[in-house]
């Protein structure tokens, strides 16, 4: 499990007459990290900085970050920090500048970048990704109703239904492996369990978001 983000993020902010252009990316590479940054760089390529920082790996171990012409310190610094105090993995976030005129010092830039990378971290929303299993669960019709109404109580979603002799569903289980014993006391034990594949996926407050 590691605390990371949902989706790409983007916002835009204002300091005296300065553009601050904050995006983050989910990237699971340094690869996927330097691509991204390459286009970014493209798209705004008449921006006076594009600065960066990134953390990959779940263990965190590869971070990186640049300040791409600002004065050292006060951009790919705070930039990375901010992903240190929150725990971000697997997170690129860049902030693009369009300068307006007004110099804002080291202060001014360090409070800029930090509030750029904050607020494109809450537009990608933050979130966790953690570790389930897709499994098969195959029963008898008899035990249907009862198996829908309890993966509908219990927030777990039908990815797949198959109907032949039997009914097959799948489902993501986690950690939680409770309920398996539910549908073992609805079935009396009659159910099979079959493990398909290892799956990450990202979750909010322990809901999967798919």
């Amino acid at each position: 499990m590691y605390k990371t983000i949902l989706k790409d993020g983007k916002a835009e902010i204002e300091i005296k007459k300065s553009i601050f252009i904050g995006h983050a990316f989910f990237v699971k590479s340094e690869e996927e990290a330097l691509e991204i940054l390459d286009r970014i760089k493209e798209e705004h390529r008449s921006a006076t900085h594009n600065c960066h920082a990134y953390i990959i790996g779940e263990d965190g171990l590869t971070q990186r970050y640049s300040d791409d012409g600002e004065p050292s310190g006060t951009a790919g610094i705070p930039m990375l920090e901010v992903l240190k105090k929150e725990e971000m993995r697997n997170v690129l976030v860049i902030v693009t500048r369009y300068f307006g005129g007004t110099k804002l010092g080291a202060g001014g830039l360090v409070r800029a970048y930090t509030e750029g990378v904050v607020r494109a971290l809450d537009e990608a929303k933050r979130c966790e990704r953690k570790n389930f299993t897709r499994t098969k669960i195959i029963y008898d019709y008899t035990f249907h109703g009862a198996i829908v109404n309890l993966l509908a109580n219990e927030n777990y979603k039908i990815i797949e239904e198959n109907y032949t002799d039997k009914v097959e569903v799948t489902i993501d289980i986690g950690e939680d492996k409770s309920i398996l014993d539910k549908i073992m006391d609805i079935t009396s034990a009659n159910f099979e369990k079959e493990d398909l594949e290892e799956i990450e996926l990202p979750t909010i407050d322990g809901k999967i978001i798919y």
